[in-house]
């Protein structure tokens, strides 16, 4: 291969790590994927180390190590399997690195997430399921919809503003525990413990969690360390939020 040929693969693992790493993939995944990449692009000394904040690949000699920093992270496990697919296709040689890079960068462009509007009305849905997954009456559902839903529009709004996470979580807690104390108040709901666990559930961080785990299991003790604190941040403003409106 020519060198702007071996450049361009490098350029394409690395953009289809931190495609992974801002979808919420794991950190092991994300190395196997790029080591794969890069062997079939004949840049066999290849080695990767990959962090929550950040992917340094060394394609070896006399190529130059390179560093790409991850500033946005996020669930969408349907754009890990559009990369992971890229990655088969390099593989199995039905894409050059060309038309990978190409591919790539489309997924990078589009918009895969589902809209702002379909995810309310999907935490709105998933609070008042979890109310009665954990034997909550019929009767609260409405409210931990409510509470649900103005959780989760408080947690998106104010982390698209501020970008601080724990601020927005500790909001959206708060919220929550707010409309549920007055849908109890306003004789709208009845057990007002199990409407804030309905309604803080979208919140949650059961995927970093899980994450955590399984980096840690695979011996990627620094990001598992890292997500766990971040799940412990989480959860922390959850916690926080919702005993801040039961002291009073």
């Amino acid at each position: 291969m020519k060198v702007t040929d071996k450049e361009l693969a490098i350029d394409c693992c690395l953009l289809a790590g931190r495609l992974m790493m801002e979808a919420g993939a794991e950190t092991y995944r994300v190395e196997d994927t790029m080591e794969r990449m890069a062997r079939t692009q004949e840049l066999s000394a290849v080695e990767s180390f990959v962090t929550p904040t950040g992917i340094l690949l060394s394609p070896g000699s006399p190529h130059h190590t390179k560093l790409v920093r991850i500033k946005n992270r996020s669930t969408d496990l349907e754009k890990i399997a559009l990369v992971n697919d890229v990655s088969r296709k390099l593989s199995a040689g039905d894409y050059t690195v060309a038309e990978a890079y190409a591919r790539l960068q489309d997924i990078q462009r589009a918009n895969v997430m589902f809209p702002i509007g379909l995810q309310l009305v999907a935490a709105s849905v998933a609070s008042g399921c979890f109310l009665l997954l954990y034997g909550g009456y019929w009767s609260d559902v409405v409210a931990a919809v409510a509470a649900g839903g103005a959780g989760f529009l408080v947690l998106t709004v104010l982390h698209e503003l501020t970008k601080v996470k724990f601020f927005a979580e500790f909001l959206a807690a708060l919220s929550v525990a707010l409309v549920a104390f007055l849908a109890v108040r306003l004789d709208l709901g009845t057990e007002l413990d199990k409407i804030i666990i309905g309604g803080v559930m979208p919140l949650v961080p059961g995927l970093l969690i899980t994450n955590a785990v399984r980096d840690l299991m695979a011996g990627h003790f620094m990001s598992g360390l890292s997500k766990g604190a971040e799940a412990f941040l989480t959860a922390f403003a959850i916690g926080a939020g919702v005993a801040l409106v039961l002291s009073f």
